[in-house]
């Protein structure tokens, strides 16, 4: 069928959707959601069998679904109305939540019922329930809701659905977010922010300025010091400011000051925070989850596992610095595989846009991001002593995709979406040693529609045309097992000396052949022009990223229905 995803954003749900539609031959195309002409627009020139709206932000138009199929994704359970379905069940601590395929009508979430799955809810950030529980649910209920359609079927009313438990919630207000410091426990502050995080975050004051936050984690160290008033902002680590509750501590890991846009908060409050003392960890290498970590380490059976949690993969100069640091310690120790761990939700996204817009030169901020990137990309392809694994168990994208291609094996977790591509920021070109890793393994054509098809990769699909080597488990902790597992087959395998020899020897001869040195030099040259030259195109989109800006218009490659030379299939 043609299947027309109608979105507010390309996000990782709509990117997913996509992929797994195409996957099973539909053909797909994609509008943005920006006004009821637009979409009526590219309905009537795709002439689509099919339309669904995986993330809308407003009801689709009259003149749409009264004409055609619409199939609206609703993150929340059969009843659930409202636009902050999983705000609310992550605030009030349901045990359970769902996703729900509907058909648009005239009263918002109300139409009937086409598919709806279930999933246990963690208490965890309402981004990354999104990205994980919610988006796997999105993609069963919607191919399970496609294939009804195809077939013929008709969907349930939402009156006649058994067992409906849902009802309808208005949208959350900062009041109803609100946190009373002296009052809340640490388990009410995480859920208030975890239901806020992404957007909007928590309206609040941070040493007496107002500012939104986001990004908690809990800290158990202060539970036993009842003198400390709470809210007090008391300490600080890395990027991340420890703030007292009424029973113990939370790590504000971001902030957004009136006005602004989000950063990390020692870097929004960098005055105010330079007042507090560093609470540094007893050994960052050690992992430690009764507090706040980006980075850590352990190791077991000569395997070690290097994590580094950076919030929505960004990798700021410093962090790539102190990750880079901590590779090159981790390459002294007693083990023969590293594998890089990532984070939760995101493996890497490269260089950090927020941080890069704040400074005072943009451009100098981001040529100084892009030469920390490359030296950690550095790092790694030189490891010639261990065996590295890049374990993606959470998205990737830009630069951190060729960041984990530079280990020598890359493994995705199935449900992981990989971005690796760079010209959707401004046109940039790109470095992180990607033309010296991408051609071998995906060959100079392959590399080339890479780079200017710039489109998603679902983890199989990165497995098919070369670019990374297994797609692993889909469930998170089984890809955690399945990792550990397979590293260390490896690490005792063996031939596993003679593998490290071999290895040696491959990058003696591609340095012989073309130093890394030139492949950076000439990478960095076209990067170069992106910050320093006369096209502000890089500065441009920065800017709409970091600040939200609503859409004006749908990229073409993702609107194949605007291509020139587009036409509809006999």
């Amino acid at each position: 069928m043609r299947i027309l995803l109608l979105t507010h954003a390309f996000n990782s749900l709509t990117q997913r959707l996509g992929a797994e539609l195409q996957v099973r031959g539909h053909s797909v195309s994609i509008e943005f959601d920006i006004a009821d002409s637009v979409a009526e627009e590219a309905v009537a020139l795709f002439r689509p069998d099919l339309i669904v709206a995986p993330y809308l932000r407003r009801a689709i138009p009259q003149s749409i679904w009264s004409r055609h199929v619409c199939l609206v994704v609703h993150p929340g359970i059969v009843g659930d109305r409202g636009p902050s379905a999983l705000d609310w069940a992550l605030q009030n601590g349901d045990a359970e939540w769902g996703v729900t395929v509907l058909q648009a009508e005239a009263e918002m979430d109300a139409g009937p019922i086409w598919a709806t799955t279930s999933f246990p809810l963690r208490s965890a950030k309402k981004s990354s329930i999104y990205r994980n529980e919610v988006t796997q649910a999105a993609v069963t209920a919607v191919l399970t809701a496609v294939e009804r359609y195809a077939a013929g079927e008709q969907p349930t009313p939402l009156a006649a659905w058994p067992q409906a438990r849902g009802e309808l919630q208005p949208l959350m207000k900062q009041a109803q977010r609100a946190i009373d410091w002296g009052q809340d426990d640490t388990a009410t502050v995480l859920r208030k922010i975890n239901a806020a995080d992404g957007f909007p975050g928590v309206a609040d004051e941070l040493f007496g300025l107002p500012c939104h936050i986001f990004d908690a984690w809990p800290d158990a160290s202060l539970a036993q010091e009842p003198d400390l008033t709470a809210g007090a902002v008391i300490g600080r680590r890395e990027t991340a400011l420890l703030r007292r509750t009424r029973d113990g501590a939370v790590w504000i890991g971001h902030a957004k000051r009136e006005g602004g846009f989000k950063l990390p908060a020692t870097l929004a409050f960098a005055a105010e925070a330079a007042e507090l003392p560093e609470l540094p960890l007893a050994g960052w290498w050690r992992v430690d989850h009764a507090t706040w970590q980006d980075i850590a380490w352990e190791e077991t059976d000569g395997v070690g596992f290097l994590h580094f949690e950076f919030y929505n993969g960004a990798m700021s100069t410093l962090q790539c610095r102190r990750l880079r640091e901590a590779l090159a310690w981790a390459k002294t120790r007693p083990v023969k595989a590293i594998v890089l761990a990532g984070g939760a939700d995101f493996w890497s996204n490269g260089i950090h846009l927020n941080v890069i817009e704040q400074a005072e030169s943009p451009a100098d901020e981001s040529w100084e991001n892009i030469n920390a990137m490359d030296d950690l990309a550095l790092e790694l392809i030189t490891t010639d002593r261990q065996l590295t694994i890049a374990a993606l168990a959470g998205n990737a994208g830009a630069g951190g995709c060729f960041l984990a291609r530079a280990a020598d094996l890359v493994w995705v977790r199935e449900g992981a979406m990989l971005n690796p591509h760079y010209k959707n920021m401004g046109n940039l070109y790109g470095s992180e040693y990607w033309t010296y890793l991408l051609p071998p393994r995906v060959g100079e054509e392959g590399a080339r529609a890479i780079m200017k098809n710039r489109q998603p990769l679902t983890a199989r699909g990165a497995v098919d045309i070369g670019f990374a080597d297994a797609c692993l488990a889909a469930d998170a902790a089984a890809f955690r097992i399945d990792v550990a597992r397979r590293a260390l087959e490896l690490a005792q395998a063996d031939g596993f000396a003679a593998g490290l020899v071999a290895k040696r020897e491959r990058r003696a001869r591609d340095e012989a052949a073309k130093p890394l040195a030139a492949y950076r030099a000439e990478e960095l040259a076209q990067m170069r022009r992106n910050f320093y030259g006369f096209d502000p195109s890089y500065h441009v989109a920065r800017h709409h990223f970091v600040r939200k800006s609503l859409a004006s218009w749908t990229p073409r490659h993702l609107a194949r229905h605007r291509d020139l030379g587009w036409s509809v299939p006999e």
